[in-house]
């Protein structure tokens, strides 16, 4: 069906000046990523594409520079240090729109890496924990190299390609990148409670991984008839599934199904998603396109930030101009969550860094991307309260927002944001 070969044999094939796109989070096939890299002395200008990814990234070393350029999607912790360096790149976008950079040719690929489940007997591979924009990485590049994991769970949806979709095939079993679960700190638990009371029964919910999805999803055991909507997830909705919480039965797009398009988590939550039709795995375009989000009724979009500022504009992809992550999907979600019929918009934060700092300000810093605009979001979440801003002034808005920082802030911000307007 399929003659595999070592991975060093399978890098061959890719030239200088080429451009790879790499399966993203957990997906990310490590023996693709060692067998390139360790080209380094023969390679020169490779472009290296990829939203966040999971595991070693070696191609990001610095001393490579000549040799590999990351392009980021969205940056991970494993590529951050390359834009100071000045061997990586950020590309804005949203996840919704990324597979059409690739279908419409704004960025040609010359090589996709995938990871992929065992073929089954009819010569079909699963995609497993990531399809996003991988599907449309595997229409437009030139060369598609697979590793095929026993390990990589089978998943349903639209992740299923045939092996002659496939040029070179590296089998490597390997477990998967995991995430451990962490238990949430009391500051994160008070969060959690008041995000799980904006949600009522037969909503449908996007969250991320983390602390904060994690005390949301622990305070949602009386919660019925739930739906799941969302980019990506993790060990906290299993639990709440299988005790028939979580059902999809009131959604409106892909009723009595878990949607997502990447999944990371421990190896329960791989073992989880194994063969199992409740979770149905999509690209980027369909579960993050607005237009389907918003069908969903009473859609719960939960996303966090680096800052607000007291008018609720949310800075959630730079440190200033310093860029720490990405557009990725806040904006598809807050939108679709705005549009649905009794849907909810969340920003939740803690009120304070680690250092003590504000995370509630006058004004963002200086160079900080605005993600969602104050024309966007409805609710903003510390450990403090919610602040309502929907249909807010400003002068209300900055009330709001000053009630939710740390009390050791409010007088400073307020005062400092009225200064700053001349009022």
């Amino acid at each position: 069906m399929y003659s595999p070969i070592a991975a060093e044999e399978a890098v061959k094939v890719i030239k200088s000046n080429s451009r790879i796109y790499i399966q993203a989070a957990a997906a990310a096939p490590q023996s693709l990523i060692q067998a390139v890299s360790a080209r380094h002395e023969e390679l020169k200008g490779v472009e290296i594409c990829h939203l966040h990814t999971e595991g070693a990234a070696p191609y990001a070393n610095p001393e490579f520079r000549d040799s590999f350029h990351v392009n980021s999607f969205f940056i991970g912790k494993n590529v951050r240090h390359t834009l100071k360096a000045g061997n990586g790149s950020y590309t804005p976008v949203f996840l919704s729109e990324l597979p059409s950079l690739f279908k419409r040719s704004i960025i040609d690929l010359d090589v996709a890496f995938i990871h992929v489940s065992v073929p089954d007997r009819h010569g079909y591979c699963s995609l497993g924990v990531s399809v996003e924009a991988t599907l449309a990485a595997i229409d437009n590049a030139t060369t598609v190299i697979a590793q095929i994991n026993k390990y990589m769970p089978r998943t349903h949806g639209a992740g299923i390609i045939h092996v002659s979709e496939i040029d070179i095939f590296v089998e490597n079993h390997q477990p998967l990148p995991g995430h451990a679960v962490v238990a949430p700190n009391a500051i994160e638990e008070k969060i959690g409670a008041y995000v799980a009371n904006l949600i009522e029964d037969r909503s449908t919910l996007q969250m991320g991984i983390g602390s904060i999805p994690n005390a949301v999803l622990t305070r949602l055991t009386n919660h019925k008839d739930l739906g799941l909507h969302t980019e990506m997830f993790s060990d906290g909705v299993i639990d709440l599934i299988l005790n028939n919480v979580i059902t999809g039965n009131y959604k409106a797009i892909n009723r009595g199904r878990a949607l997502s398009t990447f999944l990371i988590g421990s190896q329960r939550l791989y073992d989880y998603v194994d063969d199992n039709p409740f979770v149905e795995m999509r690209a980027s375009n369909y579960t993050n396109d607005v237009s389907i989000i918003k069908q969903n009724p009473k859609m719960v979009a939960i996303n966090s930030a680096i800052e607000v500022d007291v008018t609720g504009q949310v800075c959630a992809d730079s440190i200033g101009a310093n860029m720490y992550s990405g557009v990725g999907g806040q904006m598809d979600f807050i939108r679709g969550a705005s549009l649905s019929e009794g849907g909810k918009a969340i920003i939740a934060l803690p009120s304070i860094t680690s250092k003590g700092i504000s995370r509630i300000v006058p004004a963002l810093k200086p160079g900080a991307g605005v993600v969602t605009t104050r024309s966007h979001v409805h609710y903003v979440v510390t450990e403090y309260g919610v602040a309502n801003l929907y249909g807010k002034t400003i002068k209300q808005r900055v009330k709001a927002l000053v009630n939710i920082a740390h009390p050791d802030h409010r007088e400073t911000i307020e005062r400092s944001y009225f200064e700053m307007i001349g009022g």
